[in-house]
């Protein structure tokens, strides 16, 4: 029987333009690309030239602190470029994929006879082992320090977020299996939402027995897998835990002991309020945007295509890739042609708002029984300024942590209160809602990056 913790601080964004749960069939242009700011924390080492040819599950490159650690190519084909940015950055490795794929064949294994030990030799082998992420610090983990426990985070909540529960539907077993792999390494976690269809073939296959399964009933941030920790079983200064915070990795190691084959087709949600006809695609990761988004939305609009969700998704366009852990692509509106008579002024009865601000708070769910759907657009909609003491993080923040104090202490440089208001617990996308709620408008993501970015380098 699942645990069950109940979570009441956080805030559900209801916004226009959900996926319908039916899969639009594309034809892919054969443009793939891995990009390696997807997985961060890692300094990429260049493996291929271009010219070469590759198999789906080679290697394109490796981190350069961790050679062992390496990243495979989604598909087989010819590497086309290996473009670099300032300072020679590698930015991305293109490939043109073959008409017909090949896949290396790393061989299929019985998880069962397996330890912990052969489970990270067949991730490192086959280049899925980057997808693994760690705290502290909040980047991709190396096989030199084994976790205290691994979390799996099955619990989509963002903003117009793809249902894991509907992308599983027939890969149950591939989840399973990959559940069993990674409970070889560590004691394992499970953090799900009320999915009944879920749960019901998880006590089928009687996880249970494997995986520690927890049902987290909140408002988003409950699916971060940040949250889950903090409210399961929290980091102290010294220990390292491994997460997955995107449960489709499971999927790819489950596939890839049960085929012996790298295969990293995910379920995307094409959504948004700019979208024509929302839906859900499969696709590879590292594949070009452009199949996807041709004639799927008004192109005299002035739009943002977000590679990822609202919150922390990161802005690209047509030309540009699917990111590793991305299971949205959402377009809305970019807000800068907006022209409304006397700005903020105005009632504003269509507009979402925390507060009362807005006369909108009187179609909220509690006051008039019904769950409005709102347009958002890319705006700001104000300046920098200093830091009000509001106490507006912990309203949205269900973690044991003070974030007001912390994004101070992060700011002002002092290691020491970092560490003392809980730094090693956090990732950037635990602040993503405060970011949204803010009055401050501050980049909460991006200080939070920074600050563990510093104190991992302070303490390496």
């Amino acid at each position: 029987m699942a645990n069950v913790i109940k979570l009441r601080k956080g805030l559900d964004i209801r916004l226009q333009g959900r996926a319908e749960e039916t899969k639009l069939q594309l034809k892919s242009n054969g443009r793939f690309a891995l990009v390696p700011d997807d997985f961060e924390g890692v300094t990429p080492k260049v493996v291929v030239k271009e010219g070469d040819h590759v198999k789906a599950g080679d290697a394109l490159f490796v981190n350069k602190q961790f050679p062992e650690v390496r990243f495979a190519s989604p598909v087989s084909g010819k590497v086309t470029a290996v473009e670099r940015g300032e300072r020679r950055k590698v930015l991305c490795i293109k490939v043109e994929a073959d008409a017909k794929q090949e896949y290396v064949d790393f061989g299929k294994k019985d998880v069962e006879k397996l330890d912990g030990k052969a489970v990270v030799g067949a991730l490192l082998e086959a280049g899925l082992f980057g997808y693994i992420n760690q705290l502290p610090y909040a980047v991709s983990t190396n096989p030199e320090t084994m976790p205290k426990a691994i979390f799996v985070s099955a619990l989509r909540d963002k903003p117009l977020a793809c249902r894991f529960e509907y992308e599983v539907k027939g890969q149950e077993q591939d989840f399973v299996t990959g559940l069993k792999a990674l409970s070889k390494i560590a004691k394992t976690y499970l953090g799900v939402g009320i999915q009944p269809d879920l749960l019901g073939e998880l006590q089928k296959s009687k996880a249970d027995e494997f995986v520690s399964v927890t049902v987290f009933d909140g408002p988003c941030p409950a699916g971060n897998v940040g949250v889950q920790v903090n409210n399961t079983d929290p980091i102290n200064k010294g220990e390292v835990v491994w997460t997955i915070g995107d449960p489709t990795v499971v999927l790819f190691i489950g596939r890839l002991l049960n085929t012996g084959k790298v295969n990293l087709t995910r379920t995307v949600a094409l959504c948004g309020s700019e979208i024509q006809k929302p839906a859900h695609v499969d696709m590879l990761v590292g594949e070009e945007l452009s199949t996807l988004l041709s004639n799927s939305y008004d192109a005299s609009h002035h739009v943002r295509i977000i590679n990822g969700n609202v919150l922390t998704g990161r802005q690209t366009s047509k030309d540009g890739f699917l990111g590793a852990y991305s299971s949205e692509i959402t377009v809305i509106p970019e807000g800068d042609d907006a022209d409304e008579m006397l700005g903020w002024i105005m009632p504003r009865l269509k507009q979402f708002s925390v507060n009362r601000s807005y006369f909108s708070w009187l179609q909220s769910p509690w006051f008039c029984n019904k769950k409005k759907e709102y347009v958002a657009d890319a705006r700001i909609k104000g300046g920098k300024r200093h830091i009000i003491m509001s106490g507006e993080y912990d309203k949205v923040l269900p973690m044991d942590i003070y974030g007001e104090y912390l994004i101070k202490a992060i700011i002002t440089g002092d290691i020491d209160r970092q560490e003392q208001l809980g730094i090693y617990e956090v990732s950037p996308e635990d602040f993503a809602l405060a970011e949204f709620v803010d009055s401050s408008k501050l980049e909460l993501q991006r200080i939070v990056r920074e600050g563990l970015n510093i104190l991992r380098k302070e303490n390496s």
